[in-house]
């Protein structure tokens, strides 16, 4: 039998205050899935560190906590891993504090590293053309290929809102997708046409071959399943290594980058792409701003005064 430590973080069971917890989150905030994991993990590691020094989440006090997270930044995590897991305690800290516990003096000794913000990697219009064009035409899922490239490009979806998208959210003919987004939120994106055409040929000549168990979901695997987020990553790596685009490190998310970027180059408001993206917060999109300098500079040229 593996020894604890050999364990995963994803295969520790949380004690029971983390399990109510997390079904508090699913329950009362329906949070998706994926963010659902995430925090599991997080506050798992938390509880490994406890036990490791033979302490509890009831128990501990805030040197406990401020000794986790030295001991994260001693691994040498992230600043943005040792943001989101202060973000996970925290909120775990305010479902404590509803239970009745006092929890102040721990909040208030829990800092809250600044995040690093890394710029999102941008390809040219060149390169997403290229990217679009890698599928083979001989292959079996060449229309499924070409309209999942489409659709990322066109709409901006994350992975797990394209895979999980269902064939009915599709409205070809408004050439929009209704799509449910983090915390459950609707929001319904424009495809262009480029996408509308790729998407209504896989699905009249390619889906109905896949579709062997009557699934609810727009994209399918081989086997007739919906698609998962990994098999998705490992399509855009497939066909970013065919266009030699590979060193650049697409991703599925490139893609959302890519379509935030370009639509601000050719003089989309902010608030709007915002809207598109399902960005709770502006202060999210305006990261895309960086890569419109040249347009600014024009801008500024054109109308300020003394340009």
């Amino acid at each position: 039998m593996a020894s604890r430590s050999s364990r995963s973080v994803s295969q520790v069971e949380p004690p029971p205050l983390v399990r109510r917890f997390l079904s508090h989150l699913a329950a009362e905030r329906g949070l998706a899935p994926n963010t659902l994991a995430a925090y599991r993990r997080d506050l798992v590691s938390l509880v490994e560190h406890f036990n490791s020094t033979a302490t509890t989440l009831e128990q501990a006090r805030p040197h406990d906590f401020t000794g986790y997270l030295r001991e994260q930044t001693r691994q040498g995590k992230s600043t943005k891993t040792l943001a989101r897991r202060v973000a996970a305690i925290r909120v775990l800290l305010r479902y404590m504090s509803s239970e009745g516990k006092d929890v102040e003096l721990i909040l208030q000794h829990i800092e809250r590293p600044k995040p690093e913000r890394s710029l999102p990697k941008i390809l040219s219009r060149t390169h997403v053309n290229e990217l679009i064009a890698a599928p083979d035409p001989n292959s079996p899922m060449f229309s499924r290929d070409v309209a999942i490239l489409e659709l990322l490009y066109a709409s901006g979806l994350r992975a797990s809102e394209l895979c999980e998208l269902p064939l009915r959210d599709v409205s070809l003919q408004v050439g929009c997708v209704r799509v449910l987004g983090k915390g459950r939120k609707e929001r319904v994106v424009p495809i262009g046409r480029a996408a509308g055409i790729a998407i209504e040929r896989y699905i009249s000549e390619t889906r109905p071959t896949l579709d062997k168990q009557r699934s609810d979901r727009l994209f399918l695997s081989r086997t007739g399943r919906p698609l998962e987020r990994v098999a998705l990553w490992q399509l855009i790596e497939k066909y970013a290594k065919k266009s030699g685009l590979y060193s650049r490190g697409v991703s599925p998310h490139t893609l959302r980058h890519c379509f935030a970027s370009h639509l601000l180059s050719g003089g989309a408001d902010l608030r709007v792409v915002q809207e598109l993206l399902g960005h709770a917060d502006v202060s999210t999109t305006q990261v895309y701003t960086h890569v419109d300098s040249d347009r600014i500079r024009a801008v500024h040229r054109k109308f300020h005064p003394r340009a």
